[in-house]
């Protein structure tokens, strides 16, 4: 087993001091045996200190044990058991055992004072000088080891702090990473899924007329224009997409596409090519100020999501999508039944200072989704399934709104259609 250096230097200060100790001794004229056992103590005190930070207050037991040991025999005091002992009373404050280290202090000043005082004056060793400075001496040494073990605290109590904060950035920082993942996930989703599903569904009934000898080529040149112009939109929003993920120097993201609630009626002119009937009331007053771009975004990016769905699952005809502007005390009522898509109406509220939300409804005659259903008949958030309805339902709460998903029952029951309605608070978020 290897010896630290530490231990090395111990032992060596050791040695030197017992063959001091032993020289001394000889020449006060003491006997062999006594010489050898004064330096035997000292050796085995100063050695006793190798092991002071394991055993503070044994070890200082153990030296002061060889100190009364040592000086009752020794004609020659030579203080160098008294020195070691002070480290040993220092080592243990400085490890945090401020009463045992008091007790030792008070205990080595009483067996000093006691038996001086008791004694006669002709022969006493110490006087009352000596004491009171040795008294001096074991308060300062304890005071310091005290100060020395609370400076020690505050040291690890730092260091554990500042673990703990890079800890908390590390998990910050994957949090972000995650949270951002999942944005860019939401946004690839919203861009490429509405405009491939739409050129799904116009290439299948494109080439369903043409095998069945109903269309000729004439005939299928809408089918592909309508195709081509879909791709076009979904390259332009992927384009944009992308580009905001290079500009990695922006201190925030930006939105990912300009897009928001004009661009509301291009949506469903494209969902009309693949054969789905698309109506919109846009109950936004046109002095309304411009929207924050997330909130826009979120809106078209749900409708857009919804016109999928219709045109994927839903075997609808016909979709209603009504985008209306909510003041303090508007009736959230049902106002997207009524009027044509170039209405404005002035249901929405006059001037957009009052303006506290956007709400988006989109609703269609389809069949309903049956399954996964809550006590009133709603798709609750937890029951979103897939990266549709719960992608739209994380949109909205992440400008602190709510989406809501329903069946629209018959008027001889059963269902009529489905109606997806998102609530948006318009903040200034730029």
């Amino acid at each position: 087993m290897s010896l630290s250096p530490r231990a090395v230097l111990v032992g060596v200060v050791a040695a030197v001091l017992a063959v001091a100790v032993l020289a001394l001794e000889s020449s006060s004229g003491d006997s062999a045996t006594v010489t050898v056992l004064s330096g035997a103590l000292t050796l085995a005190g100063f050695v006793a200190l190798r092991w002071r930070r394991r055993r503070p207050v044994w070890v200082a037991v153990f030296v002061l044990a060889c100190s009364m040991a040592y000086f009752p025999i020794s004609e020659r005091d030579v203080p160098v058991l008294l020195v070691a002992f002070a480290f040993a009373l220092f080592t243990v404050a400085a490890e945090g055992y401020l009463l045992a280290a008091a007790t030792l202090a008070v205990s080595t000043m009483l067996m000093i004072a006691i038996p001086e005082q008791l004694g006669s004056s002709d022969g006493r060793h110490v006087d009352d000088t000596s004491i009171f400075l040795l008294l001096g001496w074991f308060v300062g040494l304890v005071a310091a080891g005290h100060a020395y073990s609370i400076r020690l605290a505050y040291l690890r109590e730092v260091e554990q702090r500042a673990l703990a904060a890079e800890r908390e950035r590390d998990v910050r920082a994957q949090q972000s990473v995650i949270e951002e993942r999942l944005r860019i996930a939401r946004e690839l989703h919203d861009v490429l899924g509405h405009n491939i599903s739409l050129i799904n569904v116009q290439s299948s009934a494109a080439m369903h007329r043409h095998a069945k000898g109903k269309a000729g080529a004439a005939e299928m040149v809408p089918a592909m224009e309508a195709i081509r112009d879909t791709s076009r939109e979904a390259l332009r929003e992927l384009r944009a997409t992308l580009g905001v993920l290079r500009q990695v120097d922006e201190a925030a993201p930006t939105v990912p596409a300009d897009v928001g609630l004009t661009e509301i009626a291009g949506l469903a002119d494209r969902a009309s090519t693949a054969g789905l009937s698309v109506r919109t009331v846009m109950e936004v007053p046109e002095e309304v100020p411009r929207l924050p771009p997330q909130v826009g975004l979120a809106a078209y990016r749900i409708v857009q999501e919804s016109l999928t769905n219709i045109v994927r699952h839903a075997k609808a005809t016909e979709a209603v999508v009504t985008v209306r502007l909510e003041h303090d005390g508007a009736d959230a009522g049902d106002s997207g039944d009524s009027g044509d898509s170039g209405d404005s109406g002035d249901s929405g509220g006059s001037g957009g200072s009052g303006a506290t939300s956007v709400r988006v409804r989109i609703e269609d005659n389809g069949k309903g989704m049956p399954d996964v259903l809550d006590g009133a008949g709603r798709h609750s958030a937890t029951g979103l399934g897939g990266s549709g309805l719960g992608g739209m339902a994380e949109r909205a709460r992440a400008l602190g709104g709510e989406l809501t998903a329903e069946n629209i029952p018959g008027r001889t029951g059963g269902i009529s259609g489905f109606r997806v309605e998102a609530r948006i608070p318009v903040e200034d978020r730029r």
